[in-house]
């Protein structure tokens, strides 16, 4: 086995690390819980090193790869994303990055749905009346109330795996479902969920009939009782180059004002597909009930952002990036569950040449198109 030598940004854990010295490679890991300077990685690519393991806080562009070329074999980035790596840039040095798809799904989509719940039934305001001691007494309908989410209409932002995990999930809370894709459309998916409701209607199972349908972008925010961003974020430059939809600021002043006043937006996405400035705005002038993020256009949210204000905290939740952040998606060495074993094996397969070298075979690098 040849001994590869790796630089890791994070630490994507113990584990992960372990087994690939155990083969070995010869790992570097960024000491520290902040991302490394550029200048830092621009430096270790310069020595030759085989493998660079990223994370989404890493902005891999055109003079890392430049610097990489005809040594830097692979780029593992550990998230599903790859928005902050230069596709033109790889593509042109022939390096392959590849990503973790799958394995986060259902730990993304049950935090966004989670994130709908303590949203709608306000249960950050009330544990703050327990904890500041201002609960005086029982009142049926005082200090304030939340809103059910039982039967009722969530509208679905791109329909990729998070998406219909989302939508699997909505079945047991009896909610009709819009979904809106700005790329393609998953008819067979579709079809499906409503074959489950009608089942569910006819064994008894559900009270109501329910529904599931795709919409155009202005129905969908005319409709739905909740709102849930799972797009990838292509911004206006791609787009043009694709010829596709651009999601930068989907959410904007426009979209918002759209929307129902008693509905919430829910951002598990990426921070740029909201226009922050707008969203404060309307959260402030009530043209929506609340939202909740966990993604912003700039991380960590800056100490300034008007997102803090005092003035929306009772119906503006904050997460900290945290929608895969469960143990066994993130830790996890099994690249069938977590996405440290998914990032190790993604690296393992291209340096060691498995799927007898062929790059396009290879599941989980992402720009194939240049091998």
């Amino acid at each position: 086995m040849p001994t590869f030598r790796i630089f890791a940004t994070c630490d994507i854990g113990a584990d992960a690390i372990e087994l690939l010295r155990k083969r070995g490679y010869q790992v570097e890991v960024f000491a520290g819980a902040e991302a490394p300077p550029k200048s830092i990685i621009l430096e270790k690519v310069k020595t030759g090193i085989d493998g660079l393991i990223t994370t989404l806080r890493d902005k891999v562009d055109a003079e890392i790869f430049n610097a990489g070329r005809g040594t830097l074999k692979v780029v593992a980035q550990n998230a599903v994303g790859v928005d902050n790596i230069d596709r033109v840039a790889a593509n042109r040095c022939k390096i392959p990055f590849m990503h973790t798809p799958d394995v986060l799904t259902e730990a993304t989509a049950e935090f966004a749905f989670f994130m709908m719940g303590c949203l709608a039934r306000k249960m950050w305001p009330s544990e703050q009346l327990v904890r500041e001691n201002k609960w005086g007494s029982w009142h049926p309908s005082l200090p304030f109330l939340g809103d059910e989410v039982t039967g009722k209409t969530i509208a679905i932002f791109g329909t990729g795996r998070i998406g219909q995990a989302l939508a699997r999930k909505c079945l047991g809370f009896d909610m009709n479902i819009l979904c809106y894709n700005p790329t393609r459309q998953d008819d067979k998916f579709v079809d499906s969920m409503q074959d489950v409701m009608d089942l569910m209607y006819e064994r008894g199972v559900q009270k109501n009939p329910t529904w599931i349908m795709y919409e155009q972008l202005d129905v969908c925010l005319r409709e739905a009782d909740f709102v849930s961003l799972h797009v990838p974020l292509v911004s206006e430059d791609e787009a043009r180059a694709r010829n596709v939809q651009s999601t930068f600021h989907l959410m904007n002043e426009k979209t918002l004002r759209m929307m129902k006043p008693t509905a919430y937006l829910i951002n598990t996405s990426r921070g740029a597909v909201v226009d922050e400035a707008a969203l404060v705005r309307a959260l402030k002038e009530r043209w929506i009930a609340g939202a909740a993020l966990d993604v912003y256009e700039k991380e960590p949210l800056p100490a300034d952002s008007p997102l803090r204000d005092a003035a929306i905290a009772d119906r503006c939740r904050l997460f900290h990036h945290f929608a895969s952040g469960a143990r066994a998606t993130r830790l996890s060495t099994d690249p069938d569950v977590g996405m440290a074993g998914r990032c190790a094996q993604g690296l393992i397969d291209v340096l060691e040449k498995n799927y007898e070298g062929d790059i396009n075979k290879m599941p989980f690098v992402v720009n194939k198109e240049a091998f």
